[in-house]
């Protein structure tokens, strides 16, 4: 017998599987790569400290994976306006836009995915999304 939490755990899953494997290949960017993406279209520039902190790893970590993003022009370096020490990243109209696209083209599959269940199918999936939020949460 499984429990709610087992089988919770293997159908978020495959689900999270699946959408990556509706990610775009041909863009050559990592998870951590996209994951920083993400937060500068969410949050707008960040220092490389900032980054690291909110994505938990090392600044020289962080560092690498800037420098990787500015060099193919996801992202740009700006002079920090208070502390010339210190540089702000921030997305580009070419780090936006293929995050968004990568976004579209999952959201798409979803979409045509969810087309097949029954409206007190989708009515349930709609109800448990803030359940999924409060669990994804750290506390």
């Amino acid at each position: 017998m499984t429990t709610l939490a087992a089988d919770l755990r293997i159908g978020v899953g495959r689900l999270a599987r699946r959408l990556r494997a509706e990610r775009a290949s041909d863009d050559g960017l990592t998870l951590t790569q996209r994951s920083v993406l993400a937060t500068l279209l969410r949050d707008g520039e960040q220092t490389v400290g900032a980054l690291a902190a909110i994505k938990g790893v090392r600044p020289p970590s962080m560092t690498r994976t800037a420098a990787c993003l500015a060099d193919a022009c996801y992202v740009e370096r700006r002079a920090h306006p208070g502390d010339g020490r210190q540089v702000l990243l921030a997305l580009t109209e070419r780090g936006r836009e293929t995050l968004l696209a990568d976004r579209r083209r999952r959201e798409a599959w979803l979409e045509s995915r969810l087309a097949d269940l029954t409206p007190a199918e989708r009515a349930t999936l709609r109800a448990a999304i803030p359940l999924l939020e409060r669990l994804s949460t750290r506390s």
